[in-house]
């Protein structure tokens, strides 16, 4: 099947976004900064190579992904439904060699076409100033951690570091940070999924540094210890956590008032688990991720971050 003919075959807007994950709007825009992120990347490798190279800029045999709207088109699929590249290369219409081969090529046109719009979440901050300058327009932030199924190690220690008690499988993990409108401002680094949620969060942002002075920060019960470990304890909120059993309170229960405070709470961070849910309607996120090549999966969470807040039309500074 030739890619033109795969293009035309897409009959609406509803088929268009379940391929590609995008409306057809946002893949224009998208499209525009795409393919100007092609030419650089271009001219760039052809000033590289150019006392090596033997034929002129521009020959050789065509590709099956002729136009910049054909290679965005595929790399969105890839990231959307995340098939095997036996089956990319069968829709197509290549070999599962070239299917992978296209894959790497374009995950790094789209890194820079998405930075460019500004989409890309932080993945680091140097210091408190720069996470405020961030953060300046936000009063509230969600901090939570998600966690993807990842494939099976065959070394017992790779194994052991990857296996998730709480998913009884084996996982990768990362920390997100999103503002009430659901914008996802922070995606930190990929790790096993046997690491803790809250020791993840010590790491990225030291409790020596006052990270909270300016914002208020909405967990969950998996950060138990935050509000003694980290400066401005009052702008951190964090729900009731229910006693435990024992022969003076054989019965423990959290109070009314207790639960209704842990209610309002849980209004306030649902917003991150929507962010999270929201990334995940890309396949990729959601399936267990098979590719064994090193960063991989932590780029694939970082575009499909920055994915999300350009369909939001969210700006991250």
């Amino acid at each position: 099947m030739i890619m033109k003919d795969f293009l035309e075959k897409v009959r609406n807007e509803r088929q268009f976004h379940s391929l590609t994950g995008l409306s057809m709007k946002q893949f224009d825009e998208l499209l525009n900064e795409f393919s100007s992120c092609i030419e650089v990347i271009k001219n760039h490798g052809y000033r590289k190579n150019r006392k090596a190279r033997r034929r002129r800029p521009g020959g050789g045999r065509k590709g099956i992904l002729i136009t910049p709207k054909h290679k965005l088109f595929f790399i969105l699929c890839f990231l959307k439904s995340y098939p095997t590249f036996d089956v990319m290369g069968f829709i197509f219409d290549m070999s599962p060699s070239k299917a992978k081969e296209n894959v790497n090529k374009l995950m790094p046109v789209l890194k820079m076409a998405l930075k460019n719009l500004h989409a890309l979440p932080k993945r680091y901050f140097k210091n408190v100033d720069e996470f405020e300058q961030v953060i300046e327009n936000t009063e509230h932030i969600m901090i939570d951690a998600t966690e993807r199924p990842h494939f099976r190690h065959q070394k017992p220690s790779k194994q052991k570091q990857h296996f998730s008690g709480k998913k009884r499988r084996h996982t990768v993990k990362n920390t997100v940070i999103s503002d009430p409108s659901k914008r996802i401002i922070f995606v930190g680094k990929t790790v096993a999924g046997s690491r803790h949620d809250y020791s993840l969060l010590k790491e990225e942002f030291t409790p020596e540094q006052d990270w909270f002075r300016s914002v208020e920060a909405s967990v969950d019960l998996g950060y138990q210890g935050i509000k003694k470990d980290y400066l401005s304890p009052e702008n951190i909120h964090i729900p009731h956590k229910q006693p435990r059993k024992s022969k003076k309170n054989p019965n423990p229960s959290l109070t009314r008032q207790q639960k209704k405070e842990n209610k309002q709470k849980g209004r306030v961070r649902v917003v991150v688990e929507h962010a999270i849910g929201g990334m995940k309607a890309f396949n990729i996120l959601a399936s267990k991720f098979r590719n064994r090549l090193k960063n991989f999966a932590d780029e694939v969470i970082f575009l499909v971050a920055g994915l999300w807040n350009l369909k939001n039309s969210f700006v991250v500074q």
